[in-house]
């Protein structure tokens, strides 16, 4: 059986730090979907991780980890990422696998990913994406234009002029689409010969590896990317991801049925934030926003983007564990609370003066609520020091209770500062 780590609202809500807790008694950490533009942060001691593609369970040094079907993969990067854990002290190699389904995201992806951007920007309709190429793939995918890993590191004859034809032939594609923009194919072709050996040694049938994982009874944690409200279907579209980056993509970027999940953990950041274009219903553009902002250092792992900032969103976090189901949830940087007088949480959208029943999927309507708040009285007093939830602030206590009781799961895990032991468990 397999527990799920889960994003439930913009994305940057403290998910490697819970998938670090969790790897400490796990087999196999796999991600299921998404590439390079997630930005996951360990703190192990004095040493900080940066995760973007790869998963998390790395710093346990028994755990073995799966970059899945699901998620599209910049060689590159994997390589660059790899190599920038190993200088860290992580031995990796004997414990990080490919899984041979994965699509490829190449240099002139990233170049269209811009390129589209650019477009957009000019008609007011950037998405503000990471520039990393991840949506360009996903449409190659779709489009069923894509290279996966199989089709480079296969040992067929005639594989390599097979792969050599399919990356003329895409790149020719989007010549006809974006003009002649910059993109060295001779140059790209030459790299791919050499990353595809290096590459080769990582490459795995990711549903053999995944349903022998299942049946030799390890302990699996799934590593969700991204969060549900930049779900491909299920967010603020077009301000989304372009993958399923809630719980059906967990099924279906690591080709597992749905008997096979146990629990679900929904990660929820103690107020709201979003990075790039789209409406942010409880974005606070006052002091209180830059207070959260300043506390919080609410900057872009992967992008270094400063993050908009807002109150907790009660009808979102209610949206997502309909969707998600979750079985509890991890309530993280509450001790960014800690100097507020009053703490407001979003409980309700109007529109016209009418009150919403549900989620709007329409941007205009989003874009245009009236956001009803609760104001709860704040603890002013520093938690990082505190070991146990019976410790926390009464006020404090009363404010994770009002969120219980609101979307009707239990917190199991509430973060009180960076360290991976600055995390207080609750029994449920």
């Amino acid at each position: 059986m397999a527990d799920v780590v889960l994003g439930s609202q913009w994305g940057d809500e403290g998910k490697g730090k819970l998938v670090d807790v969790l790897c400490d008694n796990i087999d196999v950490c796999a991600r299921c979907q998404g590439g390079n533009n997630a930005g996951h942060t360990i703190v192990v001691g004095d040493i900080k991780y940066d995760f973007h593609m790869l998963p998390s369970g790395l710093v346990n040094p028994k755990c073995q980890n799966l970059v899945g079907s699901g998620v599209v993969v910049h060689l590159p990067s994997f390589f660059e990422e790899l190599e920038n854990l190993e200088k860290k002290g992580l031995d990796c190699r004997d414990r990080l696998f490919l899984s041979s389904r994965a699509h490829l995201v190449f240099d002139f992806h990233q170049r269209v990913d811009k390129l589209r951007e650019a477009e957009l920007s000019g008609n007011n309709k950037a998405i503000g994406t990471t520039g990393k190429g991840i949506g360009p793939t996903y449409s190659t995918k779709a489009s069923r234009s894509g290279i996966r890993v199989h089709h480079l590191v296969s040992d067929e004859p005639d594989s390599w002029k097979e792969f050599e034809t399919r990356l003329r032939r895409l790149v020719d594609t989007r010549f006809k689409r974006y003009g002649e923009f910059d993109c060295d194919i001779e140059t790209e072709l030459a790299r791919y010969k050499e990353l595809r050996e290096k590459i080769k040694p990582f490459v795995v049938d990711s549903v053999e590896f995944m349903h022998d994982a299942i049946k030799a009874n390890k302990k699996i944690l799934i590593e969700g990317a991204n969060a549900l409200m930049l779900d491909i279907d299920f967010g603020t579209y077009p301000y989304v991801t372009s993958s399923n980056t809630g719980i059906g993509g967990v099924l279906t970027g690591l080709g597992l049925p749905p008997k096979a999940i146990n629990n679900i953990y929904g990660v929820v950041k103690a107020y709201t934030t979003r990075v790039g274009e789209g409406p942010f219903p409880t974005e606070q553009l006052n002091e209180d926003g830059e207070k959260l902002q300043t506390i919080g250092a609410e900057y872009g792992v992967t992008t270094g983007r400063k993050r908009r900032c807002g109150w907790l969103d009660l009808v979102v976090l209610k949206y997502s564990c309909l969707i998600n189901g979750y079985t509890s949830l991890n309530i993280t940087k509450l001790d960014v609370l800690d100097s507020f007088k009053e703490i407001k949480i979003g409980v309700s959208y109007s529109y016209n003066g009418k009150k919403l029943t549900s989620f709007p999927e329409d941007l205009y309507k989003l874009g245009k609520v009236d956001v009803e708040y609760v104001t709860l009285p704040g603890w002013e007093t520093d938690i990082t020091k505190i070991k146990t939830y019976e410790e926390l602030p009464e006020n404090a206590q009363k404010y994770l209770k009002f969120i219980e009781d609101f979307v009707e799961t239990p917190i199991q895990w509430v973060g009180t500062g960076p360290a991976r032991d600055s995390m207080l468990e609750k029994a449920i």
